[in-house]
């Protein structure tokens, strides 16, 4: 049982093991950073015998007090205990990384957009209620849907995707039910005072049990959970050689990398000293790294182009980083003002590196599934933690809402599942069906937000979720 100690409002915990491997998180307070109201969340959770590991990145603007700032270095929680832990790493510029979707399925270039039409958003939410569908039919012996509109005496099961009867939030009184174009298509009110517990938002693919006497409103008396996908299984020869592999010690950081009142970018110095001294194996990077929110930014007062202030930050990160050895991937968001804005986001091009630049640098899209070593990260800069606990709606059910929102990523296979979207976020649903979905449940999530960090345990299926006000990670991985 992990050990939980608190002080001053900080906390603390130790040991979880994932998928065999050892696994130890330590988190430095305003070691880079000083962030108001926070986030960086990890969640434990068993799936039959396996275990995900999901961290929530804070993605905040630093304070302005930066020069200023207190408690420099100090970890304010770890995750995780092995015994004598060493982490400075190697600086393997030889680790392993690649993407998991692989081939056409990779998003690894821009693409153009503003050409979608309502019927192809219809044909991709369609498709997705029917697969996800046969999964549950298939898992629980479901023998057919029936049409949600269907007027029947009896009990029936429907299939169908969650939303709102208004443009207003989603509450108990609005639920629709909206069936696949097999069983109709119609949209028919949900009553859910007959199920004891419920955990519901706008864009969910559900299966309900209940029925339906005028065929005017469907009386819900079961739910039934979606399924997540299967781990990453490799290969025999990769699992040979990864078995004999040394430890990798991985360290992610989240943007804006400058302070709130400057472009000066004087924590992205810090955060380059810091990766010499350890010299981690490697460093995921996660966007803004021009922040569209920034203020002088939105007042127009810089006097360079946005790409050019992006171009020397990441040279800066690059040749700064030279001698570690260490591998970066750098992952867009949507507050880069100089980037594509859209989801799914295309990575970064960098056309003007070196090739030993090349070699160590990895360009990923928003959202992705990374291999590293023998351990499958999914990574997205997308606030989708914020943007579902905003509309998700539950009752009984004894789980922390974030608990709740990581388990409907993975049993929705989305890294970003919430029908209609946030208004902040500009969807391209034809790319979000070929790159926006889960293929595997990743090992580790990572996730930025600006909520506020926390820690629980849940007895029911063990979870342990922890965020705190700092944007720099460590995680080492051995086997």
């Amino acid at each position: 049982m992990p050990q939980l100690r608190n002080r001053s409002k900080r906390f603390f915990l130790s040991t979880c093991y994932l998928k065999g491997f050892s696994i130890v998180v330590k988190v430095f307070s305003a070691c880079l950073f000083s962030y108001k109201n926070t986030a960086c969340s990890c969640i434990k959770q068993w799936y039959k015998h396996h275990s995900i590991c999901v961290m929530c990145l804070c993605s905040a603007t630093p304070s302005q007090k930066y020069g200023t700032r207190g408690g420099r270095g100090e970890v304010v929680s770890s995750f995780g205990a092995v015994q004598g832990p060493r982490w400075t790493g190697k600086g393997q510029s030889a680790v392993r990384v690649e993407m998991l979707e692989g081939g056409e399925n990779s998003l690894i270039s821009s693409y153009k957009y503003m050409f979608q039409r309502l019927r192809d958003v219809r044909d991709v939410l369609t498709e997705k209620i029917e697969e996800l569908g046969e999964e549950l039919r298939s898992h629980f012996n479901i023998e057919e849907f029936s049409p949600v509109s269907l007027p029947v005496q009896d009990s029936i099961t429907v299939l169908g995707q969650v939303c709102c009867d208004s443009n207003g939030k989603l509450n108990t009184q609005s639920v629709l039910l909206e069936a696949g174009q097999e069983q109709g298509g119609r949209q028919v009110p949900v009553d859910l005072s007959e199920l004891k517990e419920f955990s519901l938002f706008p864009g969910q693919v559900v299966v309900m049990e209940g029925m339906n006497p005028s065929g005017e409103r469907f009386v819900a008396t079961k739910l039934y959970e979606g399924i997540p996908l299967p781990f990453y299984c490799p290969s025999e020869g990769k699992q040979e050689m990864d078995e004999v592999s040394e430890p990798v010690m991985v360290m992610m950081a989240c943007g804006p990398y400058t302070p709130s009142e400057s472009l000066t970018y004087d924590p992205l110095i810090d955060l380059i000293t810091i990766i010499n001294k350890d010299r981690p194996d490697m460093c995921i990077l996660f966007g803004p790294f021009v922040d569209s929110k920034h203020e002088q930014i939105e007042k127009n007062q810089v006097t360079e182009t946005f790409e050019n202030i992006f171009k020397r930050c990441v040279d800066s990160i690059v040749e700064g980083t030279k001698g570690s050895g260490c591998r970066l991937v750098f992952v867009p968001s949507q507050r880069d003002v100089h980037h594509h804005y859209i989801y799914p986001q295309p990575p970064f091009n960098l056309s003007n590196l070196s090739k030993d630049d090349s070699a160590r640098v990895t360009l990923a899209p928003d959202p992705c599934t990374l291999l590293i070593g023998n351990v499958t990260f999914g990574l997205t800069s997308t606030d989708i933690l914020f943007h579902m606990g905003a509309e998700e709606i539950s009752s009984g059910t004894g789980t922390e809402r974030f608990s709740r929102i990581m388990k409907h990523m993975l049993t929705q296979r989305s890294y970003y599942p919430l029908y209609p979207p946030a208004e902040e976020v500009n969807m391209d649903y034809d790319k979000f069906q070929q790159f926006g979905q889960m293929n595997l449940t990743p090992d580790i999530l990572i996730v930025p937000s600006e909520l506020r960090y926390f820690i629980k345990v849940n007895h029911s299926h063990f979870q342990i979720r922890y965020s705190f006000s700092q944007t720099l990670c460590w995680w080492r991985g051995r086997e």
